[in-house]
Parts: structure tokens; C-alpha cells; sequence
């Protein structure tokens, strides 16, 4: 049994049984059914039923990892036609598509980060990279099965005790550096969790367990310079106009500050994933910004880290209306956007008390540029 058994994606000869019970989930066919049948057969038994026939039809050709991200990119499409206004892309041009990167974003929703990343990837004509997902999220089968069968890989955050937690995470680790020397690219999120606040900043204890694979006494090089010998870093930024998720962040940032905690309901994540794919978005960009080669330290990486993924930030009208609620300004220009009626009536929905923290996740952008001087 391989160490990385636990946690890897999975392999093209497990992909038939993984389809096989993946089909048979009513709870899939649930879902499916917006992206495959007209909406009048609604959610309604025949429309299961033939959703999950649609599923076995297109599933029984698939044979491995490549042919499944195949159909997913088609499903893809349909999900950025329906939810998306535009999607934009920038700094894809710096990236050869016969070199492997470790990719490092803003994270802002479970699903649409990383898919929208190995998307556009794949239309450019690179290979789609293995993107890291906390264990957290895949407690539902379902899920687990869904996105290991798309080149996700486990993070073990659960683990009890600081021995076992070290060696989860020294296992992850050696799991991306087994990757990219074998020349597949990775995506990992800047920090743990969303940044439900929308404030970006790398998190040193993200990058300080990257580096466990890294550390040989014996080697010339530090942990950090051995790393970007093997693979340059690239900051990437994701920008949404909208974020489907806004209000059930404000409610659960609401809750915390006023109990210290928030426990989360058994489903909650599985209809956070299905609420940020399906929900309406605005416009949407994906900046890559130039690799990094080169780094002094792991503060000077993180440094490098924050100041290009907020500098690629798009900001857009509703990012400018949070900030002239929050400063007490005349919004009355930017009620003309469309986009910024629907935040405006998310505000009046709310109670006064969670206001501010819808307000936070699309000003904070603001206040990232600020803190690190770029305007």
C-alpha cells in the first residue's frame, strides 16, 4: 500500500467502479438535473430518473481520469454560460504549457477557484494540475468521490493530536513534491478555509508545510530554494462580481463573533458547493501573475505571494458600493449596475446586525490594496 493511498486522486483503473457508484447517487442525479435537463422537468421524480439514465449514457465510455475531465470541462461550460456574464483571463500567455507550477490563490469559494483554474488551463491547451481540498469537505462520499476522481488530493487537517497532525501534514507535503517531480502541477489555497471576509493574506503556516518535504540536513540548499529549484510558484487571483455564497458567509462570520464559535449543519458544505456553482456570479477574472522564481525567505515568498494575488484583483462596482455603504457615501450613481441592485438587496434582506459583514467581504478588497500600498 502506497503512503499516498489515503490521500491521492485516483488512478485510470479505478475510474469505472468510482463512475459506477458515483451514477447510482440520487443525490448526484439531484444536482445534475439543472445542468442537464430543461428546466421545466424541474426536480420532480421522471426528471431524476432521467437525469440519472443521462449520466449512466455519458459515463459508460469513460476510462480514465482524462477522459472523465473530458466531460467535466462540456458540464463546465454550461455551469459559466448559465452564471457567469463574462469570464476573463489574464497572464495565461506567461505560462509554458511543457512546465509544471505550483499555483497559490485567493480562495473565495470551494468549488469555482480551482475548477475555473483547471478550465481555463485546459482550454490553453496545458495540462489540468492536482488541486489540494481540506478533509473537511469530503465526509460526504459523494463528494469524495467527485472530486478525487478530478485530481484532487486529500489535506488531512483532522488528525488528533500534534504528532499526528505533523505527520499529516509532512504526508501532504511529500505528496505535492511527488507530484510536481513527476511534472504535474498543483493548486493549493493561500490559506485554510474561504476567506469569508475577503481579505487576502497568505498564510505562513501554509507555505512552513509545503517546505516539510524539503528539509534535508544534508542538502546545500535551504527547504524554500530547493522548492523553487523544482518549481516556480505562481500567485493567481480570483475575482467574482458576485459571490452566490455572500450572505451564508455573513451569517456564519455574525454568528462567531457573537458566540465565539459556529458549528456547521451536517449538509452545509455540500450546499455551499452547489450555491457557488450554480448561483449567479456577474463577471468573473482569473489573473495569473509572473511565477516566482526566487525568494530570500518564507516572509519574503509570502510578501510576494500577498502583493501580486492583490494586485490582480479586479475590482469591480459592487466592490465599490460596499465601500461607499461602509464610509457613509453617495451610492445612488452605482444602483444603476444591475449587479449592484442585487447586493443592495441582499443588504435590505438582512438584519442590521449581519450587514456589515456582507459589506466587509467585498470592501476588505479595498482595504487589502491599501495595507500593502498599491493603491
Amino acid at each position: 500500500m502506497s503512503e499516498f493511498d489515503a490521500i491521492r486522486p485516483y488512478y485510470d483503473h479505478e475510474v469505472q467502479d468510482v463512475l459506477t457508484r458515483i451514477v447510482a447517487s440520487r443525490e448526484l442525479a439531484q444536482a445534475a438535473n439543472q445542468l442537464i435537463m430543461p428546466s421545466w422537468l424541474g426536480q420532480g421524480s421522471l426528471g431524476i430518473w432521467l437525469t440519472r439514465t443521462a449520466l449512466r449514457l455519458k459515463t459508460r465510455k469513460l476510462k480514465s481520469v482524462r477522459d472523465c475531465q473530458n466531460m467535466v470541462a462540456s458540464l463546465f461550460e454550461t455551469v459559466i454560460n448559465r452564471t457567469i456574464d463574462r469570464l476573463s483571463v489574464s497572464g495565461l500567455e506567461q505560462l509554458s504549457p511543457n512546465q509544471h507550477y505550483l499555483f497559490v490563490s485567493n480562495h473565495r469559494d470551494i468549488l469555482m477557484d480551482s475548477s475555473l483554474l483547471n478550465y481555463l488551463l485546459y482550454e490553453a491547451g496545458h495540462d489540468t494540475c492536482r488541486m489540494a481540498v481540506g478533509d473537511n469537505l469530503l465526509n460526504n462520499t459523494l463528494v469524495a468521490d467527485l472530486m478525487r476522481l478530478n485530481k484532487s488530493f486529500v489535506v488531512e487537517r483532522s488528525a488528533a493530536g500534534a504528532r499526528a497532525q505533523y505527520r499529516a501534514l509532512t504526508r501532504t507535503s511529500r505528496y505535492m513534491q511527488y507530484s510536481l517531480q513527476q511534472g504535474i502541477s498543483v493548486w493549493i489555497a493561500q490559506r485554510q478555509g474561504r476567506a469569508k471576509n475577503g481579505f487576502d493574506r497568505t498564510d505562513p503556516a501554509l507555505l512552513k508545510m509545503l517546505l516539510l518535504a524539503y528539509r534535508d540536513k544534508g542538502a546545500s540548499q535551504s527547504p524554500l530554494a530547493r522548492l523553487l529549484a523544482l518549481t516556480p510558484v505562481v500567485p493567481v487571483s480570483v475575482s467574482y462580481e458576485l459571490d452566490p455564497c455572500a450572505v451564508s458567509k455573513a451569517h456564519e462570520l455574525a454568528v462567531i463573533d457573537q458566540r465565539g464559535e459556529y458549528v456547521k449543519a451536517p449538509d452545509e458544505d455540500l450546499n455551499s458547493m452547489v450555491r457557488g456553482l450554480m448561483g449567479p456570479k456577474g463577471r468573473v477574472r482569473l489573473a495569473f501573475g509572473a511565477p516566482i522564481t526566487a525568494a530570500s525567505s518564507l516572509e519574503d515568498l509570502t510578501d510576494q505571494l500577498d502583493r501580486a494575488i492583490v494586485a490582480n484583483t479586479r475590482l469591480y462596482p459592487t466592490h465599490r458600493y460596499a465601500r461607499a455603504v461602509g464610509e457613509g457615501l453617495d451610492t445612488q450613481d452605482l444602483l444603476n449596475n444591475p449587479k449592484v441592485r442585487v447586493l443592495a438587496g441582499e443588504l435590505e434582506s438582512m438584519s442590521a446586525a449581519k450587514r456589515p459583514y456582507l459589506l466587509q467581504q467585498y470592501a476588505n478588497i479595498w482595504r487589502n490594496r491599501h495595507e500593502l500600498g498599491l493603491g
